[in-house]
């Protein structure tokens, strides 16, 4: 049997920042995953969907300006957009694989699964570990109605050879708007099912009703409170069956997407096995990134049920956070820092900090400053309609609570305001800094 100081399960952002910090600190290091390196922000995730929304930027935005100096707006050729996201899915796990080397990592390309406190199966091994990290990622949430497998999967969309000529995504939140925006902008008619009465319920809805408006616009059939309760399949597509108000309706499309959410990735780990507490939230931990069951263990990323947000960089952070803990015991308590979230539509949606109803919650005494703002000259230059936002600002101390955004660059200027809350900087020291001009972040000053 091998034995390990530390055995990594999971190769995402997560695992590999474990692996890496904890091998160029001395420890005998081992990492397994049954798919290639890299997880699935990488290979499966926020990357390859990036690539692809690079063509549909170019699109939107000559839509938007046509007769305005263009005259054509171009179309986009789905092969040739799959063909460039693919080239860098493909370099990821060699690049990685290299970095593991190089640390002295062992590498094993296999399923894991708990025997004991301390030891693994994996693959046709039993391997002993000091210390074992589970950073498993997240998978999609499994769908409990009949038929339920016709419905694909974000994967699926990421590897489609073709653009069908229709879609359904079942859920309303981040994957099922980004891809719908994506697939409406590349041909396809579009429909998201949404169970509840509002998509995208961790967003000030202020915020959330001019992506409504624009995703309306963009052609796309948004179906709210509506259950998806059945797939039937078709000679040519499928009949998706919705319960609304205890009425039946049908509607049909070639492709049908799972976008109803994502589960932690531990339920095949045999976790009684090792003693190791967890709910559907994930591996149920303490400050320090470690198992509340089995101090042996730890996790981090979306196999953790753990405060940060299921997001790449709070997988990054908790990985070496837990990686210190493993190398010194109880070294460092995980601290987040605010998380800027984004949708990846276009125009983008971005959050950080509270929202309206957690600082009245949290018992602030705040002031909102809430435009549209589609009159400015940086949303008129770009003939950009869906222009917004929504400030949350501490009367006593006069430092940003809380900023919401759509429109363009959002995705960027979102920062901005993660730097002023973390730096606990005033409206008033804002607004006396001099940004370039004139460029979207220079309308920072006039949303506080």
């Amino acid at each position: 049997m091998k034995n390990y100081d530390l055995f990594v399960i999971g190769s995402g952002m997560a695992g590999m920042s474990i692996a890496t910090k904890a091998a160029d600190k001395g420890l005998q290091v081992a990492i397994t995953d049954e798919r290639p390196y890299g997880g699935t922000c990488a290979l499966r995730g926020c990357d390859p969907k990036k690539v692809l929304i690079g063509p549909t930027e170019v699109r939107y935005h000559a839509d938007h300006l046509r007769d305005k100096g263009i005259d054509q707006v171009p179309e986009i050729n789905w092969a040739d957009v799959m063909a460039f996201k693919q080239k860098f899915v493909d370099e990821m796990p060699p690049k990685i694989e290299t970095v593991y080397q190089e640390k002295g990592i062992a590498m094993y390309h296999e399923t894991a699964r708990f025997l004991s406190e301390d030891t693994l199966q994996v693959g046709e091994e039993k391997i002993k570990a000091d210390k074992i990290a589970i950073a498993t990622g997240a998978s999609p949430r499994e769908l409990d109605f009949p038929e339920a497998e016709y419905a694909q999967t974000s994967t699926d969309f990421l590897n489609m050879s073709e653009m069908p000529d229709s879609l359904l995504f079942i859920g309303g939140g981040y994957i099922a708007f980004e891809f719908a925006h994506i697939a409406a902008r590349c041909g396809a008619e579009v429909t998201i099912v949404h169970r509840s009465e509002a998509p995208l319920k961790n967003f000030e809805q202020d915020i959330v009703t001019h992506l409504i408006t624009a995703t309306e616009e963009l052609g796309i059939n948004l179906v709210l409170k509506t259950e998806v309760c059945g797939i039937e399949k078709l000679a040519q597509g499928y009949r998706v069956k919705g319960e609304a108000r205890e009425e039946s309706r049908f509607l049909e499309a070639k492709k049908v997407i799972n976008s109803a959410g994502r589960s932690p990735n531990i339920f095949d780990l045999d976790l009684e096995k090792a003693n190791i507490g967890y709910s559907r939230k994930g591996i149920e931990i303490n400050e320090y990134l470690q198992s509340t069951s089995n101090s042996r263990v730890y996790a981090a990323g979306d196999a953790a049920n753990s405060p940060g947000l299921p997001l790449t960089p709070v997988g990054v952070l908790e990985g070496y956070t837990a990686a210190s803990n493993i190398i010194k015991a109880k070294q460092k308590i995980v601290e987040y820092p605010p998380i800027p979230t984004v949708v990846f539509t276009l125009p983008a949606m971005a959050s950080v900090g509270l929202t309206e109803a957690a600082a009245k919650t949290e018992g602030y005494n705040y002031r909102v400053k809430y435009q549209e703002t589609g009159d400015w000259f940086n949303a008129r230059r770009l003939q950009v309609p869906e222009y917004a936002f929504k400030t949350i600002i501490d009367e006593d101390s006069g430092t940003v609570l809380g900023a919401h955004l759509i429109g363009p660059n959002a995705e960027e200027i979102i920062n901005l305001f993660a730097i002023f809350i973390k730096t606990e900087m005033t409206a008033t020291e804002i607004k006396k800094m001099i940004f370039s001009y004139p460029t979207l972040s220079s309308d920072i000053s006039s949303m506080l």
